[in-house]
């Protein structure tokens, strides 16, 4: 209705001064009500007990892609900055992969033999498994083959977070001074599904493939999960998007609590897939 209004105020005016309306000032006007653009529709929701009773802080964000809607908890903090964390893997890969930084996701990077916390850490990987158990020494060592100057530029004209890399090009995104919001997660997410970021198409496909956490003949669900570890609070993440019923559904999930011991990232993945199911969106 508020594009008819746009383009009925724009010929009353024309016709008021006593002006015909040319085609070239119809397109001007479509062209006008088209770069328009509608605020999401922003709808509360309940989600006090899926955050108190894991004793973690946080807030959730949900954005409907065909409803042009945002379903949320705890609103103000989906504006704040925070570290990226591994949720980070997901852009280190698209630009890994448009440097040549690896031919593909099947390339091996031989594993530094560097004995790790986590078990599944300590092999050669290749980016599909890398990204699956979260392997933080092979994006460290893809970051260092990619180098700050190329990380930079496309950091930059993806406009990912505050486009700030500063600090050591293997830790920025972990403790560096990178920082992104919930919005901006999703925001970045919208553009990675809709293959409207400064990347090759190859490189977004294979992106997109190696995030798939489940697939099943109803939705596709794709994720990552992040823990920012080296400061207090520290932070959890759970972001992605789930593919359903011919619409997308993007989701961010960010806690936060004091001597976490590194395990919020899954807590992120396990407050998010409750909220799906609550809202009809997973099975149970």
């Amino acid at each position: 209705m508020k594009k008819y209004l746009i383009l009925l105020v724009f010929m009353l005016v024309l016709v008021a001064c006593g002006g015909e309306v040319s085609d070239e000032e119809m397109a001007t006007s479509r062209s006008s009500e088209t770069a328009v653009t509608v605020e999401p529709e922003t709808i509360e929701l309940d989600l006090v007990s899926h955050f108190e009773s894991r004793n973690v802080e946080g807030a959730f964000l949900l954005y409907d892609l065909n409803e042009n809607q945002h379903q949320g908890y705890n609103f103000p903090r989906h504006s704040e900055p925070y570290l990226p964390a591994s949720t980070f893997k997901i852009f280190n890969s698209l630009v890994g992969l448009e440097t040549d930084a690896v031919a593909d996701e099947e390339e091996i990077i031989p594993w530094d033999g560097e004995e790790r916390f986590y078990d599944a850490w300590n092999q050669d990987h290749s980016m599909r498994s890398a990204i699956s158990v979260s392997a933080v020494w092979f994006y460290q060592e893809l970051a260092r083959r990619i180098g700050a100057e190329q990380m930079q530029d496309l950091v930059t004209q993806a406009e990912y977070g505050n486009q700030n890399i500063g600090g050591n090009i293997d830790t920025f995104w972990l403790d560096g001074d990178l920082r992104i919001t919930m919005i901006e997660q999703i925001d970045f997410l919208r553009r990675l599904q809709a293959d409207e970021l400064s990347f090759s198409k190859r490189s977004i496909a294979i992106v997109k493939d190696i995030t798939i956490l489940d697939k099943t003949e109803i939705y596709t669900l794709r994720g990552k999960t992040g823990s920012a570890v080296r400061f207090e609070p520290q932070i959890g993440w759970f972001v992605g998007y789930l593919e359903k019923g011919g619409n997308v559904y993007f989701f961010a999930t960010n806690i936060e609590k004091s001597d976490a011991n590194g395990a919020l990232g899954s807590v992120s993945q396990e407050i998010t897939k409750d909220v799906l199911v609550k809202l009809d969106l997973l099975p149970e």
